[in-house]
């Protein structure tokens, strides 16, 4: 049996290229010699993340830390909130991204693991959102950031053909993708406004402001407002999209004439068809229905 209070680090070993799981024990040590009882778990494929949470979260544990990347967090989300989870009860969640990155947390600070391990030493907390998308096969759940259009086809290019090549494959992929570049429909009624069918280059719902490590995609979102913050990015050409999106790095994208951004709890799509959908990091295919806020479903530790 296990203590209500003793928090499961869910360790991905190979994020960060190994070093996660090289620098993973040393942290657990520290956090024990603070007083926090800590048991650890590691993966060894992809998805297992959300299979052991969604099994711990039925053996009564609701304390957990993700020590990976975004991809970790977006797996333990997806396993905690699955089902077994009574109703009321919130959950929580820290974060320790040794040796890669996490977009979420810069919302808070730009110190990284070193900024996550104080504070769950210091037994920080605050409520966070979570987002609930339901799809025709189901449903999943994120913290970050949902995008469909041009940055979700990027992802894909890269995963499907040149994963093996880093960060350069993004770029490749990025090249590729303007270089056949078209408009795309995503026919989507936003709570509280008509339907919009007009074409579009990308669209992006965000709980958090940033995606990509340093990309400020949504600049007003708060993680706790009950809020998604929907960045439409209407009809660009090539050059258009070339000047604006390095723009998404101080988050001045949002001035572009181009782009609306709305603020609502929920929205529907009414696609034909499954799509590429790029969710915490992760790429996905799905033909995605409804996106609606859970408010304050979740405790981060940050």
């Amino acid at each position: 049996m296990h203590d209500s209070a003793t928090l499961l680090a869910v360790v991905n070993p190979a994020a960060g290229g190994g070093v996660c799981g090289k620098r993973a024990p040393a942290v657990v040590d520290r956090l024990r010699q603070s007083g926090i009882k800590v048991d650890v778990v590691e993966t060894r494929a992809a998805g297992q993340a959300t299979e052991l949470a969604r099994e711990a979260v039925a053996a009564g544990r609701r304390h957990f830390i993700a020590v990976g990347g975004d991809g970790t967090s977006y797996e333990l989300i997806n396993g905690i909130f699955s089902g077994a989870l009574p109703e009321g009860e919130r959950p929580s969640l820290g974060m320790l991204p040794l040796g890669t990155g996490n977009s979420f947390l810069r919302d808070f600070t730009d110190q990284g693991a070193e900024y996550a391990i104080e504070a769950i030493i210091a037994g920080k907390t605050r409520p966070c959102d979570l987002v609930r998308c339901t799809h025709t096969r189901g449903a999943l759940h994120f913290i970050n950031i949902f995008s469909i259009g041009f940055v979700a086809n990027v992802g894909a290019t890269r995963n499907r053909n040149f994963s093996a090549l880093g960060e350069f494959g993004y770029t490749l992929s990025t090249v590729l993708r303007v270089a056949a570049l078209r408009p795309y429909t995503f026919p989507m009624q936003i709570d509280g406004h008509p339907e919009d069918r007009e074409p579009l280059t990308f669209l992006s719902f965000n709980n958090s402001r940033f995606t990509g490590g340093k990309m400020m995609m949504a600049p007003d979102a708060n993680t706790r407002d009950g809020l998604l913050d929907i960045i439409r990015v209407g009809r660009l050409g090539r050059v258009g999209l070339l000047r604006t999106f390095p723009k998404i790095f101080s988050g001045t994208h949002v001035q572009h004439p181009a782009v609306r951004c709305y603020q609502a709890p929920g929205l529907d799509l009414r696609l034909a068809e499954d799509i590429d959908v790029m969710v915490d990091g992760e790429m996905i295919k799905i033909n995605p229905r409804r996106l609606e806020v859970v408010p304050g479903a979740l405790d981060v530790r940050t």
